[in-house]
Protein backbone atom coordinates (compact mmCIF):
# COMPACT_ATOMS: atom_id res chain seq x y z
CA UNK A 1 0.00 0.00 0.00
CA UNK A 2 2.79 2.46 1.14
CA UNK A 3 4.12 1.63 -2.18
CA UNK A 4 1.24 2.03 -4.11
CA UNK A 5 0.72 5.16 -2.60
CA UNK A 6 3.95 6.81 -2.95
CA UNK A 7 3.85 5.75 -6.74
CA UNK A 8 0.60 7.42 -7.44
CA UNK A 9 2.03 10.92 -5.76
CA UNK A 10 4.98 10.49 -7.75
CA UNK A 11 2.87 10.24 -10.82
CA UNK A 12 0.85 13.09 -9.83
CA UNK A 13 4.00 15.34 -9.02
CA UNK A 14 5.22 14.95 -12.35
CA UNK A 15 2.00 15.06 -14.22
CA UNK A 16 1.63 18.20 -12.34
CA UNK A 17 4.98 19.34 -13.41
CA UNK A 18 4.71 18.46 -17.25
CA UNK A 19 1.50 20.41 -17.19
CA UNK A 20 2.94 23.49 -15.92
CA UNK A 21 5.70 22.96 -18.11
CA UNK A 22 3.66 22.54 -21.00
CA UNK A 23 0.54 24.90 -20.59
CA UNK A 24 1.70 27.21 -17.42
CA UNK A 25 3.06 29.22 -19.64
CA UNK A 26 0.37 29.84 -22.48
CA UNK A 27 -1.69 32.24 -20.02
CA UNK A 28 1.72 34.29 -19.35
CA UNK A 29 3.01 34.30 -22.85
CA UNK A 30 -1.04 35.13 -23.81
CA UNK A 31 -0.90 37.88 -21.00
CA UNK A 32 2.54 39.03 -22.40
CA UNK A 33 1.23 39.48 -26.48
CA UNK A 34 -1.93 41.19 -25.56
CA UNK A 35 0.06 43.64 -23.65
CA UNK A 36 2.91 44.11 -26.52
CA UNK A 37 -0.36 44.07 -29.10
CA UNK A 38 -1.63 47.10 -26.96
CA UNK A 39 1.36 48.82 -27.28
CA UNK A 40 1.68 48.28 -30.48
CA UNK A 41 -2.14 49.28 -31.53
CA UNK A 42 -1.12 52.33 -29.25
CA UNK A 43 1.68 53.26 -31.16
CA UNK A 44 -0.02 52.67 -34.47
CA UNK A 45 -3.09 54.94 -32.88
CA UNK A 46 -0.28 57.89 -31.69
CA UNK A 47 1.30 57.99 -34.97
CA UNK A 48 -1.58 58.33 -37.17
CA UNK A 49 -2.96 60.57 -35.03
CA UNK A 50 0.18 62.49 -35.01
CA UNK A 51 0.34 62.70 -38.58
CA UNK A 52 -2.99 63.73 -39.11
CA UNK A 53 -2.15 66.88 -36.32
CA UNK A 54 0.45 67.42 -38.52
CA UNK A 55 -1.31 67.73 -41.60
CA UNK A 56 -4.05 69.76 -40.59
CA UNK A 57 -1.26 72.22 -39.10
CA UNK A 58 0.18 72.32 -42.49
CA UNK A 59 -3.45 73.00 -44.20
CA UNK A 60 -4.01 75.79 -41.49
CA UNK A 61 -0.39 77.15 -42.30
CA UNK A 62 -0.98 76.95 -46.00
CA UNK A 63 -4.37 78.96 -45.63
CA UNK A 64 -2.67 81.42 -43.39
CA UNK A 65 -0.29 81.79 -45.65
CA UNK A 66 -2.35 82.40 -48.74
CA UNK A 67 -5.07 84.54 -46.74
CA UNK A 68 -1.78 86.88 -45.73
CA UNK A 69 -0.56 86.93 -49.66
CA UNK A 70 -4.20 88.05 -50.56
CA UNK A 71 -4.18 91.04 -47.91
CA UNK A 72 -1.17 92.22 -48.98
CA UNK A 73 -1.20 92.14 -53.41
CA UNK A 74 -5.02 93.29 -52.78
CA UNK A 75 -5.21 94.94 -56.18
CA UNK A 76 -6.94 98.94 -56.39
CA UNK A 77 -10.05 98.87 -57.87
CA UNK A 78 -9.60 100.79 -61.13
CA UNK A 79 -11.68 101.04 -63.67
CA UNK A 80 -9.96 98.51 -65.95
CA UNK A 81 -10.52 96.08 -63.72
CA UNK A 82 -14.17 97.17 -63.22
CA UNK A 83 -14.74 96.39 -66.94
CA UNK A 84 -12.75 93.10 -66.53
CA UNK A 85 -15.27 92.06 -63.62
CA UNK A 86 -18.63 93.43 -65.72
CA UNK A 87 -17.46 91.53 -68.57
CA UNK A 88 -16.57 94.27 -70.96
CA UNK A 89 -13.30 93.20 -71.63
CA UNK A 90 -13.10 94.29 -75.03
CA UNK A 91 -14.13 98.37 -73.90
CA UNK A 92 -11.18 100.21 -72.88
CA UNK A 93 -11.28 102.82 -70.46
CA UNK A 94 -10.89 105.45 -72.85
CA UNK A 95 -14.29 104.38 -74.73
CA UNK A 96 -16.04 104.54 -71.46
CA UNK A 97 -15.00 107.78 -70.60
CA UNK A 98 -16.26 109.15 -73.98
CA UNK A 99 -19.43 106.96 -73.83
CA UNK A 100 -20.09 108.83 -70.27
CA UNK A 101 -19.03 112.12 -71.76
CA UNK A 102 -21.60 111.93 -74.72
CA UNK A 103 -24.38 110.72 -72.08
CA UNK A 104 -24.00 113.78 -70.35
CA UNK A 105 -23.89 115.74 -72.94
CA UNK A 106 -26.99 115.02 -74.09
CA UNK A 107 -28.41 115.35 -71.02
CA UNK A 108 -27.18 119.02 -70.73
CA UNK A 109 -28.53 119.89 -74.38
CA UNK A 110 -32.17 118.04 -73.31
CA UNK A 111 -31.93 120.03 -69.76
CA UNK A 112 -31.43 123.52 -72.36
CA UNK A 113 -34.47 122.28 -74.52
CA UNK A 114 -36.81 121.90 -71.99
CA UNK A 115 -35.63 125.63 -70.68
CA UNK A 116 -34.14 124.19 -67.12
CA UNK A 117 -31.83 126.25 -65.17
CA UNK A 118 -28.42 125.95 -65.14
CA UNK A 119 -27.97 123.75 -61.30
CA UNK A 120 -30.26 121.74 -62.75
CA UNK A 121 -28.51 120.93 -65.92
CA UNK A 122 -25.25 120.97 -64.02
CA UNK A 123 -26.75 118.13 -61.71
CA UNK A 124 -28.46 116.55 -64.08
CA UNK A 125 -25.34 115.92 -66.24
CA UNK A 126 -23.18 115.00 -63.00
CA UNK A 127 -25.81 112.15 -62.32
CA UNK A 128 -26.11 110.87 -66.15
CA UNK A 129 -22.30 111.33 -66.96
CA UNK A 130 -20.76 109.23 -63.83
CA UNK A 131 -23.53 108.00 -62.04
CA UNK A 132 -25.46 106.02 -64.16
CA UNK A 133 -22.40 104.83 -66.35
CA UNK A 134 -20.57 103.25 -62.83
CA UNK A 135 -24.65 101.72 -62.36
CA UNK A 136 -24.13 100.23 -65.21
CA UNK A 137 -21.20 98.79 -64.54
CA UNK A 138 -22.24 97.34 -61.01
CA UNK A 139 -25.26 96.36 -62.61
CA UNK A 140 -23.49 93.68 -65.09
CA UNK A 141 -20.87 92.81 -62.61
CA UNK A 142 -23.74 91.70 -60.52
CA UNK A 143 -25.34 90.07 -63.13
CA UNK A 144 -22.09 88.39 -64.21
CA UNK A 145 -21.35 86.94 -61.00
CA UNK A 146 -25.00 86.06 -60.31
CA UNK A 147 -24.28 83.81 -63.51
CA UNK A 148 -21.38 82.45 -62.27
CA UNK A 149 -22.33 81.27 -59.26
CA UNK A 150 -25.02 79.32 -60.50
CA UNK A 151 -22.87 77.07 -62.85
CA UNK A 152 -19.37 76.82 -60.50
CA UNK A 153 -21.19 74.35 -58.55
CA UNK A 154 -21.57 72.45 -61.22
CA UNK A 155 -18.15 72.76 -62.98
CA UNK A 156 -16.69 72.11 -59.35
CA UNK A 157 -18.13 68.33 -59.90
CA UNK A 158 -17.32 67.77 -63.43
CA UNK A 159 -13.90 68.50 -62.48
CA UNK A 160 -14.65 65.68 -59.48
CA UNK A 161 -15.48 63.80 -61.50
CA UNK A 162 -12.94 64.03 -64.22
CA UNK A 163 -10.29 63.87 -61.43
CA UNK A 164 -12.18 60.13 -60.38
CA UNK A 165 -11.72 59.18 -63.45
CA UNK A 166 -7.93 58.84 -63.55
CA UNK A 167 -7.65 62.91 -65.66
CA UNK A 168 -5.21 65.10 -64.32
CA UNK A 169 -6.33 68.47 -63.11
CA UNK A 170 -5.08 70.22 -66.26
CA UNK A 171 -7.07 68.39 -68.36
CA UNK A 172 -10.63 68.28 -65.88
CA UNK A 173 -9.70 72.23 -66.00
CA UNK A 174 -9.61 72.02 -70.04
CA UNK A 175 -12.75 70.35 -70.25
CA UNK A 176 -14.72 72.83 -68.06
CA UNK A 177 -13.29 75.64 -70.19
CA UNK A 178 -14.42 74.34 -72.94
CA UNK A 179 -17.62 72.78 -71.93
CA UNK A 180 -19.56 75.60 -70.18
CA UNK A 181 -20.88 78.64 -71.02
CA UNK A 182 -19.96 82.04 -69.97
CA UNK A 183 -18.45 83.58 -67.34
CA UNK A 184 -17.72 80.14 -66.16
CA UNK A 185 -16.40 78.75 -69.30
CA UNK A 186 -14.33 82.07 -70.11
CA UNK A 187 -12.73 82.61 -66.54
CA UNK A 188 -11.63 78.62 -66.66
CA UNK A 189 -10.19 79.34 -70.55
CA UNK A 190 -8.23 82.31 -69.40
CA UNK A 191 -6.53 80.14 -66.20
CA UNK A 192 -5.70 77.17 -68.81
CA UNK A 193 -4.42 79.83 -70.97
CA UNK A 194 -2.34 81.53 -68.15
CA UNK A 195 -0.97 77.98 -67.09
CA UNK A 196 -0.06 77.22 -70.76
CA UNK A 197 2.41 80.11 -70.80
CA UNK A 198 4.37 78.92 -67.47
CA UNK A 199 2.13 80.94 -64.86
CA UNK A 200 1.79 78.83 -61.30
CA UNK A 201 -2.07 77.26 -60.57
CA UNK A 202 -1.71 79.67 -57.35
CA UNK A 203 -0.97 82.62 -59.62
CA UNK A 204 -3.35 81.81 -61.91
CA UNK A 205 -5.77 81.44 -59.45
CA UNK A 206 -5.08 84.53 -58.44
CA UNK A 207 -5.71 86.22 -61.32
CA UNK A 208 -9.45 84.55 -61.22
CA UNK A 209 -10.30 86.28 -58.10
CA UNK A 210 -9.01 89.65 -59.24
CA UNK A 211 -11.52 89.02 -61.96
CA UNK A 212 -14.24 87.16 -60.46
CA UNK A 213 -13.55 88.50 -56.83
CA UNK A 214 -16.46 86.00 -55.53
CA UNK A 215 -16.50 84.05 -51.68
CA UNK A 216 -16.51 80.41 -54.17
CA UNK A 217 -13.86 81.79 -56.44
CA UNK A 218 -12.06 82.17 -53.28
CA UNK A 219 -12.49 78.79 -51.61
CA UNK A 220 -11.73 76.99 -54.89
CA UNK A 221 -8.35 79.00 -54.99
CA UNK A 222 -7.76 78.29 -51.76
CA UNK A 223 -8.43 74.41 -51.72
CA UNK A 224 -6.59 74.17 -55.05
CA UNK A 225 -3.21 75.80 -53.35
CA UNK A 226 -3.75 73.70 -50.18
CA UNK A 227 -4.06 70.59 -51.94
CA UNK A 228 -1.08 71.54 -54.31
CA UNK A 229 1.44 72.43 -51.28
CA UNK A 230 -0.01 69.73 -48.94
CA UNK A 231 -1.13 66.72 -50.82
CA UNK A 232 -4.54 64.88 -50.42
CA UNK A 233 -7.39 63.82 -51.87
CA UNK A 234 -8.17 66.54 -54.31
CA UNK A 235 -11.57 64.78 -55.25
CA UNK A 236 -12.66 64.52 -51.48
CA UNK A 237 -11.40 67.81 -51.16
CA UNK A 238 -13.47 69.51 -53.93
CA UNK A 239 -16.39 67.29 -53.34
CA UNK A 240 -16.96 68.53 -49.99
CA UNK A 241 -16.58 72.32 -51.28
CA UNK A 242 -19.04 71.71 -54.06
CA UNK A 243 -21.62 70.69 -50.89
CA UNK A 244 -20.88 73.73 -49.55
CA UNK A 245 -21.07 75.75 -52.59
CA UNK A 246 -24.81 74.10 -53.01
CA UNK A 247 -25.56 74.81 -49.10
CA UNK A 248 -25.07 78.43 -49.36
CA UNK A 249 -27.50 78.78 -52.67
CA UNK A 250 -29.65 77.00 -50.29
CA UNK A 251 -29.29 79.17 -47.57
CA UNK A 252 -29.60 82.34 -50.20
CA UNK A 253 -32.56 81.48 -51.70
CA UNK A 254 -34.43 81.13 -48.35
CA UNK A 255 -32.83 84.90 -47.85
CA UNK A 256 -34.71 86.12 -50.76
CA UNK A 257 -37.73 84.35 -50.09
CA UNK A 258 -38.06 85.58 -46.55
CA UNK A 259 -36.77 89.54 -47.36
CA UNK A 260 -39.21 89.45 -50.55
CA UNK A 261 -42.02 90.67 -48.98
CA UNK A 262 -39.95 93.88 -47.49
CA UNK A 263 -38.61 94.44 -50.80
CA UNK A 264 -41.54 94.99 -52.68
CA UNK A 265 -42.77 96.94 -49.96
CA UNK A 266 -39.60 99.13 -50.37
CA UNK A 267 -40.00 98.96 -54.02
CA UNK A 268 -43.58 100.24 -54.10
CA UNK A 269 -42.41 103.16 -51.02
CA UNK A 270 -39.66 104.14 -52.83
CA UNK A 271 -41.43 104.91 -56.17
CA UNK A 272 -44.60 106.24 -54.74
CA UNK A 273 -43.01 109.98 -54.98
CA UNK A 274 -41.74 110.26 -58.71
CA UNK A 275 -44.57 108.35 -60.20
CA UNK A 276 -47.22 110.72 -58.44
CA UNK A 277 -44.88 113.62 -59.86
CA UNK A 278 -45.13 112.44 -63.15
CA UNK A 279 -48.68 112.17 -62.89
CA UNK A 280 -49.00 115.49 -62.00
CA UNK A 281 -46.54 116.87 -64.12
CA UNK A 282 -48.84 115.20 -67.53
CA UNK A 283 -51.97 115.89 -66.25
CA UNK A 284 -51.53 119.15 -64.53
CA UNK A 285 -48.20 120.87 -66.33
CA UNK A 286 -48.67 124.24 -64.78
CA UNK A 287 -49.44 123.14 -61.26
CA UNK A 288 -46.33 120.97 -60.95
CA UNK A 289 -43.79 123.76 -62.84
CA UNK A 290 -42.93 126.05 -60.33
CA UNK A 291 -40.65 123.00 -58.92
CA UNK A 292 -38.80 123.44 -62.05
CA UNK A 293 -38.92 127.54 -63.13
CA UNK A 294 -38.19 128.89 -59.79
CA UNK A 295 -35.19 128.99 -57.29
CA UNK A 296 -37.13 127.84 -54.25
CA UNK A 297 -38.91 124.83 -56.02
CA UNK A 298 -35.69 123.65 -57.21
CA UNK A 299 -34.60 123.61 -53.93
CA UNK A 300 -37.12 121.87 -52.36
CA UNK A 301 -36.93 118.99 -55.47
CA UNK A 302 -33.00 118.89 -54.19
CA UNK A 303 -34.39 118.48 -50.58
CA UNK A 304 -36.75 115.73 -51.66
CA UNK A 305 -33.93 113.91 -53.78
CA UNK A 306 -31.64 113.85 -50.64
CA UNK A 307 -34.41 112.83 -48.21
CA UNK A 308 -35.90 110.01 -50.55
CA UNK A 309 -32.09 108.74 -51.49
CA UNK A 310 -31.39 108.68 -47.03
CA UNK A 311 -34.68 106.82 -46.96
CA UNK A 312 -33.86 104.60 -49.65
CA UNK A 313 -30.66 103.84 -48.53
CA UNK A 314 -31.93 102.83 -45.37
CA UNK A 315 -34.93 100.75 -46.48
CA UNK A 316 -31.64 98.91 -48.80
CA UNK A 317 -29.27 98.39 -45.40
CA UNK A 318 -32.52 96.97 -43.66
CA UNK A 319 -33.58 94.23 -46.05
CA UNK A 320 -29.84 93.16 -46.88
CA UNK A 321 -29.11 90.48 -45.48
CA UNK A 322 -25.44 89.06 -44.64
CA UNK A 323 -24.90 85.61 -45.90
Amino acid sequence: MMIALATALLVLALGGAAFAYAGGQGPSQKRVDAATSRSGSAARVRGGSEAGTQKRRNMQQALKEFEKKQAEKKPTMTLRRRLDMAGLMTVSARKFWMASAGVGLAVVIFCFVEHQGVMIALLAAFAAGLGLPRWVLSFLRHRREKRFTDDFANAIDVIVRSVKSGLPTSDALKIVATEFRDPVGGEFKRLCESMKVGVTLEQALKKMHESMPTTEVGFFAIVMSIQQKSGGNLSEALGNLSAVLRDRKRLLGKIKAMSSEAKASAMIIGSLPPVVGGIVYLTTPAYISLLFTERLGNLLLLGCAVWMGLGIFVMRKMINFKH
